[in-house]
């Protein structure tokens, strides 16, 4: 597509917007390039979370200090995954257990507080975490545990409209930032590991009334302005039997808009159950027969209708949980290509064409693979079979198949923590982890709102040194140019900046500036508590901000195995820590 193609098309979608109060379709298109505001999830929709701000940079950042902190306060401590949100003096940032904070930029004080008040026995997999809201017109729109996406008014915190995603009971959660495109609320959902359906939904911003939705397991139907619409897919083309039915996909990491394509891009989590044998994709296959679509997937979807344009299959015959939601994120390489990248859980970093998402190469992003020998020119895994889980059915007793180490775990060579994209360096910053599991598998049944796994496993690291890995990748070549090691696992977002600058967390509550040519570290403040949240920057009065959330959690002290007794000294907490270059000392020393 050519640069007057792309803008008239960009024209186009904007005029096509709906008028509206407040921010608009036009101020969401330009967030990656503002600077006084962060009004997306992402730093932008196509999620590279990159900053041209330069005031802040290799030469002063060490000058960079404390503004204001802010806490959550209370009791519910946790993890906290979220990205604060900058919009007119304000700051909006939701905490665990479903609340979202005003705070006054210039003072860190409370403005407002919406807690959303969760019924009894919600069913969340991985900590009670919120990784992020919405902003469009005068509403702030966020997700619930309790799978409902509600609507604020920006000033007073008051309700709008909440309205239900799906069932709690039925194992249904919600806890990604909701992405907004042409007026519409698009989310995913949670709950992969309770035989959930992925679903991506589009509501109108305005009133919450539903649009379109889009499962995105094979064999059920979408629904266009309250009728059925189309299939997803075809019926039992790659599914035995009735287990399309319960066949997880959870779309729980939201999705990413590439507005030159109009495309939305989400991923699908893992098929239900883990358990591969039960899906029929235990050994290979004719065709597609056992790939179990579209889970473990990413979807280009028509953000007007819900109809899916084209998708890629990372793990076809998915057996260790390797979801396929990590984000998507668009980019324009050095030749003026655009394409998408995305390094998934399973331990490659992919490159597709952003037209009609094709592979078009990928590489390892982590040490250690041992389910897959590589990937084959179509984009398909070249299996190590003696690697996948064993068969239950076929043991002596039944009762377990045979256990195997696979590297990585099932928690990710990267897992939801989003990597960056510099537009200076033509570099993606990873956060990865370096380790593997003991896994196996075993019978199972499905049930309304219980587990739905089907396998055991436990975590180790794969080197006494570190497990955190954060690595500078060259998306044209897949080669390394830089690795931060870290001793713990790394779980938070990365940010990058034109000033040269990478930010990002660490369990350890070390909030780090790298080099983003070298790797070298230029800074680090400890902020208490262990950071798994995202960083974001913006500028004010001629002085450049940093923020940080600070609360350990998420899903490595639940599930981590060995992993998590190595971390089980971690603090909780639940604080934003704002940064800022003052004006006297944004002058190199």
């Amino acid at each position: 597509m050519n640069r007057f193609i792309v803008a008239v098309t960009a024209a186009m979608l904007l005029a096509a917007a709906p008028a509206v109060a407040g921010v608009t379709e036009e101020d969401l298109a330009r967030d990656a390039e503002s600077t006084g505001d962060v009004l997306t999830n992402g730093m932008g929709r196509n999620l590279q979370r990159f900053s041209p701000l330069t005031t802040l940079n290799k030469e002063n950042v060490q000058n960079l200090v404390p503004a204001w902190a802010f806490s959550f306060g209370g009791e519910k401590q946790r993890g906290q995954e979220t990205q604060p949100l900058i919009h007119d003096g304000m700051m909006y940032v939701t905490a665990s257990y479903s609340r979202l904070y005003a705070v006054d930029l210039k003072t860190g004080k409370e403005v407002w507080q919406y807690d959303a008040r969760l019924p009894e026995g919600i069913l969340p997999c991985c900590d009670v975490i919120n990784r992020g809201a919405a902003i469009y017109g005068d509403n702030i729109y966020f997700g619930t545990l309790d799978a409902r996406i509600v609507a604020l008014n920006l000033k007073t915190g008051d309700v709008v409209w909440n309205k239900k995603i799906a069932d709690y009971k039925e194992g249904y959660s919600y806890t990604a930032a909701p992405l907004i495109v042409n007026g519409l609320v698009i989310t995913g959902n949670s709950g992969g590991e309770f035989g959930i359906v992925g679903e991506v939904q589009a509501r109108d911003a305005l009133t919450g009334e539903t649009v379109w939705t889009r499962p995105v397991i094979e064999g059920h139907m979408g629904t266009l302005n309250g009728k059925e619409s189309t299939m997803t897919g075809t019926l039992n083309a790659t599914w035995p039997g009735d287990l399309w039915k319960t066949g997880g996909g959870a779309t729980w990491l939201g999705g990413s808009y590439d507005i030159d394509t109009n495309t939305l891009v989400f991923g699908a989590g893992n098929p239900a159950p883990w358990n591969s044998h039960l899906r029929n994709a235990g050994a290979p296959t004719e065709g597609n027969v056992g790939d179990n679509l579209y889970a473990a997937s990413r979807l280009g979807i028509d953000p007007a209708t819900g109809e899916i344009k084209w998708h890629f299959q990372t793990t076809p015959r998915e057996g260790w949980d390797y979801d396929g939601v990590n984000e998507v994120v668009a980019f324009t390489d050095k030749d003026g290509n655009k394409k998408f990248a995305t390094a998934d859980r399973n331990g490659f970093f992919y490159v597709l064409n952003r037209e009609d998402g094709k592979f078009l190469n990928a590489w390892p992003f982590v040490k250690d693979i041992t389910w897959a020998k590589g990937i084959d020119e179509n984009g398909r895994p070249i299996y190590n079979e003696e690697n996948r889980p064993g068969d239950p059915s076929k043991a002596a007793d039944g009762a377990k198949g045979e256990m195997v180490f696979s590297s990585p775990s099932f928690l990710g060579g990267k897992n939801w923590m989003p990597m960056a994209y510099s537009q200076n360096t033509g570099l993606f910053y990873v956060p990865s982890n370096e380790w593997g599991m003991d896994i196996w598998n075993e019978p199972v049944s499905y049930k309304k709102g219980a587990a739905y796994l089907g396998s055991g496993f436990t975590i180790k690291p794969n080197y006494e040194d570190h497990i955190g890995s954060l690595k500078a990748i060259d998306p044209v070549t897949g080669e390394w140019k830089w690795e931060y090691k870290n001793a713990a696992p790394l779980w938070g977002g990365v940010m990058t900046t034109a000033g040269g600058l990478v930010f990002f967390g660490t369990p350890e509550g070390d909030f780090v500036a790298l080099d983003d040519t070298t790797g070298e570290k230029l800074w680090s403040f400890q902020t208490g508590s262990g950071i798994v949240g995202q960083p974001v920057t913006w500028e004010s009065e001629g002085e450049q901000y940093v923020s940080i959330v600070s609360g350990w959690g998420g899903a490595v002290p639940l599930w981590g195995g060995e992993v998590a007794k190595k971390v089980n000294y971690l603090n909780q907490g639940g604080t934003v820590w704002t940064f800022k270059l003052p004006k006297q000392l944004a002058a190199a020393n």
